[in-house]
């Protein structure tokens, strides 16, 4: 449109001089180049972690706005999904960057690594996995055990929550999981399933201890966290597991449970007193570096004191800040 609008302009202003048209076709010209070379330049890339998700959203979101690079597109893929994309290779048609909830794999770097990527590892900061149903629904105090013992293939497969302990709910057990591609799902394995699992599984196969019901008790969702949500506002009978940025921005439909007796919160996550609390993690891809427009100012943003400091907007959205040495850590990997 602004090129047909030259090509006008330009024919019209003939008969006004021959400086006043060499004036409009540089002025023209040099707009023109701008815009194409806005146009080409590639958005950052970022996948993985639906629990990391809505962090790397807002800084995306404000890097977009205040700086000229483009906007970084962020896409829910799951951790494990991340990494596969992000380990696929170097070309700048893979992503730069991975979001994850759990550390990165022994499997998954020797993919990276035979693929030629290499990386930056940040510790964004700490969750705590909530454990929640809707506020309709009773407040309940679980152990480990229990909850093993409630959605373990290799257990006792009850029927109702009070079949385990008289304490507990007495109606069925419905609970939403997510897939198999998860950190989420990766780390209630590693914090609630290995430690509630009793020790003659674990010494046979410890891997034993992960695997879920299949008659219907366990519902697997996808990596969509705000949809789980909903759906137990539906279903008051149903309990969900999710990172606590999700529930803290939405305490006025869910409620999470305790777990042996500890109470989810920003500073029962950071100390690890809550016995489910994680780090969360971002990947950024070394080779892109220099290559993809923005990317090491992009990591410097999230890393920023504005960001994941302390005070940093990212604290207002649920994230529980790291201790000052690890972040001091976490800046020092961006230089």
């Amino acid at each position: 449109m602004f090129k047909y609008y030259c090509f006008i302009t330009n024919e019209n202003i003939k008969t006004k001089g021959q400086l006043m048209k060499h004036i409009v076709q540089i002025l023209c010209a040099v707009f023109l180049f701008s815009t194409t070379v806005s146009a080409k330049t590639p958005a950052i890339k970022v996948v993985g972690s639906s629990t990391v998700y809505p962090f790397t959203t807002v800084v995306a979101e404000r890097f977009g706005q205040q700086t000229e690079y483009p906007t970084p597109v962020v896409e829910s893929t799951g951790t494990g999904g991340g990494m596969k994309l992000f380990c696929a290779g170097v070309t700048t048609n893979t992503p730069s960057v991975t979001n994850a909830s759990r550390a990165i794999k022994s499997k998954e770097k020797a993919l990276c690594e035979k693929n030629g990527v290499s990386w930056i590892e940040i510790a964004v900061g700490n969750d705590g996995i909530a454990f929640a149903n809707s506020n309709k629904g009773p407040k309940v105090n679980f152990t480990k055990k229990q909850l093993w013992q409630a959605m373990a293939a290799k257990g006792p497969h009850p029927k109702k929550w009070s079949d385990i302990d008289a304490s507990l709910p007495d109606y069925d057990i419905k609970v939403m999981v997510p897939p198999p591609t998860s950190g989420t799902r990766d780390a209630w394995n590693s914090l609630v399933m290995s430690k509630g699992c009793p020790n003659e599984i674990k010494d046979a196969n410890k891997k034993d201890c992960n695997l879920l019901r299949e008659d219907g008790a366990m519902v697997e969702a996808g990596e969509n966290d705000t949809l789980l949500i909903q759906k137990l506002m539906a279903e008051p009978e149903y309990f969900a597991y999710f990172g606590f940025s999700y529930l803290d921005n939405a305490r006025d439909k869910v409620q999470a449970a305790t777990i042996e007796g500890a109470t989810i919160s920003l500073d029962s996550i950071q100390d690890y007193s809550y016995p489910i609390a994680r780090p969360l993690y971002i990947y950024f891809k070394k080779e892109h570096i220099g290559t993809v427009p923005g990317l090491r100012e992009f990591m410097k943003a999230y890393v920023s004191r504005k960001a994941m400091g302390s005070k940093g907007y990212l604290i207002d959205r649920g994230l529980v800040p790291l201790d000052i040495a690890t972040y001091k850590e976490m800046v020092s990997r961006t230089k």
